[in-house]
């Protein structure tokens, strides 16, 4: 499988820097440090490429992020800090010389290997700081350190580091060369895409493929084969593409986390897309990749339903 959209990048995180005390002032004062800011899950984009600003003169705010230096020669120069600051909403002044605001779903296919790996990382741990602003042990408020890489109790000096979250996701193919699709009971519309779920503790990654397809679609597959992953910070997964052989082929929707599963042949699933009977996930998921390989090939969608 090849390189996921959302997989590219060309950042060194520099976690050997992370631990300097004074790492933001030191970068703060080259002149060549730019910043990324985000502000609900959107970044500022223009012509396809990243919005990389120069340092506030007010400092970084409160919770800034190193994102390490760039090892692509882009929009900066080869070798630039970049740090991550986050806003409480889209501030306008920031795009005067042009740009929108835009969301990583929106733009992850437009943007360049050293783009899409800042945006991806910056939306995962700006994710986890949202959220995880207290001690999950005395819930006392937490201190970030580290650049920004780890939050720190200083009530019971225990730390705390940014989440995870392994995710299975797998194209079912039966004997007759059919793939399996799913319409999760969460999802408007007549969107079907591959199965998947969380991986749960101690539990091997091919024994998630298998329970998880058996508890959807009461399908059970054997020969679970490893493709390829993805980060999906949506808000902390990490998807993990597989492929596996089905033991049966009387599918039923569980239910509740499925509202239907169907098998479609290569003709019936072009025909389905393209007559917009039903919609498939879009091109920047690993589900599309995992679909398009078994197809053979791109999958036309009908204008109107085409997503980023």
């Amino acid at each position: 499988m090849g390189l996921l959209p959302l997989a590219r990048t060309a950042v060194d995180r520099g976690s050997d820097r992370r631990v300097a005390a004074d790492l933001f002032e030191t970068i703060r004062a080259d002149g060549a440090t730019r910043v990324m800011y985000l502000a609900g899950g959107r970044a500022l984009v223009r012509d396809n490429a990243l919005v990389l600003l120069e340092p506030p003169a007010a400092g970084f705010g409160d919770v800034p992020v190193y994102l390490g230096r760039t090892l692509e020669d882009a929009q900066v120069p080869l070798g630039t800090d970049v740090v991550l600051v986050t806003l409480p909403e889209p501030d306008p002044g920031l795009a005067v010389g042009g740009g929108a605001w835009m969301s990583l779903r929106e733009c992850a296919t437009h943007l360049g290997a050293l783009d899409a790996g800042l945006f991806v990382e910056a939306a995962a741990v700006a994710n986890w700081h949202a959220v995880h602003t207290h001690c999950p042990r005395c819930g006392a408020p937490t201190v970030p350190e580290q650049g920004g890489w780890v939050r720190r109790c200083p009530e019971d000096g225990s730390s705390h580091f940014p989440r995870t979250d392994p995710a299975v996701i797998v194209a079912v193919i039966d004997e007759q060369d059919r793939i399996l699709l799913g319409s999760a009971a969460a999802w408007a519309g007549n969107r079907y895409s591959t199965l998947a779920g969380f991986v749960e503790p101690g539990e091997s990654l091919e024994a998630a493929v298998i329970r998880e397809v058996a508890e959807e679609s009461g399908v059970v597959v054997h020969t679970p084969q490893y493709l390829g992953s993805q980060p999906w910070p949506f808000p902390c997964s990490l998807m993990l593409g597989f492929t596996a052989r089905a033991g049966n082929t009387d599918a039923r929707a569980d239910g509740v986390e499925m509202s239907d599963v169907r098998w479609f042949s290569r003709a019936e699933l072009a025909e389905a897309v393209s007559s917009g009977e039903i919609t498939i996930a879009g091109p920047i998921s690993i589900a599309r990749n995992l679909i398009e390989r078994w197809y053979g090939g791109t999958i036309i969608e009908p204008e109107a339903n085409a997503r980023a």
